[in-house]
């Protein structure tokens, strides 16, 4: 099959304007734009047979790998270091068959609040220093490192969390580092997330099945209709295959091509099931409440009293702290350490002042969608504009046009796990950036990370080189531009999810986000500290408290206080 020249959709950003002489002419100019856009997004469906990406057909014959473009020599190494940088404690092989008499349990396990240097009392700036001892199912102390483990400080009463940083002795203990940040009482929490066993497990799943997510295309053409299975990765077989890689970023997506219709009659996208093998008795590395998501008793107290400050002590900041934390709760809103000071955006009115000319595009998964949704819901003004997407994939639009504000939501490029989405809609980030042109007005938002649990670290930092990319390119033209990155969070782990989403796979994705964009001019939501530092559960989708803090956030970015 001929390679055919890549067709493009054009995406036209508006831009608000600014001096308008009169309402009138704002709003005619505005409600242009809308029927111009609805003309387009009919036009697009109309075309909904059209293949954006072009197709080639492989070879029979093929490796079990993707094939994706080489690095340059920079990005090539910049890989080897994060990988070097997340590199996880060794993990013992497991015996088959699997006993769980060894592996890692927090009932029997605990954590020892160590006294203050010089067995003085705390004060709010010190460091709380925790000792943790894991111990298995016969209650013998471990002797190698690797378990998953999360630490919390809170009080209730005050509003107050803040999460702790854990260390890994390699020897069965562990280490957590508190910053001490408000008066009062203030309680550990230690939680098991997964012993290091399950790790193991988790290491050889997205090792030997980066495939067992599996996603499938409908072909169509006439009266003839199939469905083949589609992934970064497919194992060899005799079937050939459709590329649907990329052309201008080089991310790889491969289907098995139908056995009567052509690789450009694909029609749409979607997740058919999950499929992975365990062996006997591994899934009992994965109990919810038993050695999963379970807290760890303490040996002694589980609170120190902490008292004010020391007169002339200077005030802890992040760039000082042992710990490196972003922020903390304090009467359940959100406090930064440092940089740009979190302003609490509490009524419509004040959201809508800060958003006022503004248009904000986001770009990501499910926990991008929910801030849309928050806005949508928050704001009375803002008005959806029905384009009759699904109502998880998308895209959405709404308009406030009184306050001339545009906000956009679109989902990211495979893998992405959803309902049937039309390919037409299914796009890189990296390629829509490219399409923005920016500016002082123009927010752009993106997260991306909970779809790449399942794949080898490799898969996810390519994504995230390809969106730094256009992030730069961005910058580079249009310098103004607000560009607002959400991390990570951790989440529910039913078993179900904790085999492909894992926290472990969570945290690694997130130190990778982290260090990608660093140095660049870019704010990042720090999601993960935020979930884990609140007293709600964890959740994928994080409950109304905890989004609202997120907003207020993300506002204080758009809107920062104007310092003089």
């Amino acid at each position: 099959m001929t390679l055919r020249a890549r067709k493009t959709q054009e995406v036209t950003t508006y831009q608000p304007q600014y001096g308008a002489a009169r309402i009138f002419f704002l709003l005619t100019v505005i409600v242009l734009i809308c029927v111009l856009c609805f003309i387009h997004i009919v036009e697009f469906q109309k075309k909904e047979n059209l293949t954006i990406i072009p197709p080639r057909v492989v070879p029979k014959k093929h490796h079990d790998v993707c094939t994706v473009q080489p690095l340059s020599p920079k990005e090539d190494l910049e890989e080897k270091l994060l990988l070097e940088s997340i590199a996880w404690p060794e993990t013992p092989p497991l015996p088959t068959p699997l006993s769980m008499n060894e592996t890692s349990y927090p009932a029997k396990s605990t954590f020892t609040i160590l006294p203050q240097t010089g067995g003085g009392q705390w004060h709010v700036g010190d460091k709380l220093k925790v000792l943790i001892k894991m111990c298995d199912f016969q209650g013998h102390s471990k002797k190698s490192g690797g378990d998953v483990l999360f630490a919390r400080l809170h009080n209730p009463t005050l509003g107050a969390g803040v999460a702790g940083k854990v260390e890994d002795h390699l020897n069965g203990s562990y280490s957590a580092v508190f910053s001490l940040l408000w008066e009062g009482s203030a309680w550990v929490e230690v939680t098991l997330v997964h012993p290091s066993e399950a790790v193991t497990v988790l290491r050889r799943l997205n090792s030997e099945q980066p495939d067992r997510v599996i996603f499938q295309s409908l072909f169509y053409s006439g009266s003839i209709s199939e469905t083949t299975i589609c992934n970064v990765f497919l194992r060899s077989t005799e079937q050939p295959l459709c590329n649907y890689t990329d052309l201008h970023t080089g991310e790889p997506w491969f289907c098995f091509k139908p056995k009567n219709l052509n690789c450009d009659t694909r029609i749409n996208h979607s997740k058919r099931e999950v499929k992975q093998n365990l062996k006997a008795n591994e899934e009992k590395l994965f109990q919810l409440g038993v050695n999963m998501k379970v807290s760890i008793p303490a040996s002694g107290p589980a609170s120190v009293t902490v008292l004010p400050r020391p007169k002339g002590q200077a005030v802890v900041n992040s760039s000082n702290m042992e710990s490196g934390l972003s922020g903390y709760y304090y009467k359940d809103e959100w406090q930064t350490l440092s940089g740009t000071k979190v302003q609490q955006f509490n009524t419509p009115s004040a959201v809508t002042q800060c958003l006022k000319g503004k248009v904000v595009h986001l770009y990501g998964d499910s926990t991008i969608r929910q801030w849309f949704e928050y806005f949508n819901g928050a704001l009375p003004d803002l008005k959806e504009f029905d384009l009759h997407s699904h109502k998880q994939n998308g895209p959405f639009m709404a308009m406030d046009i009184p306050n001339n504000i545009l906000m956009t939501f679109r989902c990211h490029g495979p893998p992405f796990r959803c309902h049937p989405v039309p390919i037409s809609e299914l796009r890189y980030i990296a390629n829509e950036l490219d399409n923005v042109i920016g500016g002082t007005n123009t927010v752009v938002i993106f997260g991306i990370w909970a779809h790449f649990g399942s794949y080898p670290m490799e898969v996810y930092i390519r994504r995230l080189q390809t969106i730094r990319r256009a992030v730069i390119r961005l910058l580079n033209r249009s310098p103004g531009t607000v560009v607002i990155i959400r991390t990570a969070n951790p989440k529910a782990l039913p078993s179900r999810v904790s085999l492909v989403n894992s926290d472990w796979y969570s945290l690694q994705n997130d130190k990778v986000l982290r260090a990608i964009f660093k140095g660049l001019n870019v704010h990042l939501v720090d999601a993960w500290e935020m979930v884990l530092a609140h007293h709600l559960p964890h959740n994928l989708h994080p409950q109304p408290p905890i989004i609202k803090n997120m907003i207020n956030v993300l506002l204080s970015y758009i809107c920062p206080i104007k310092s003089g």
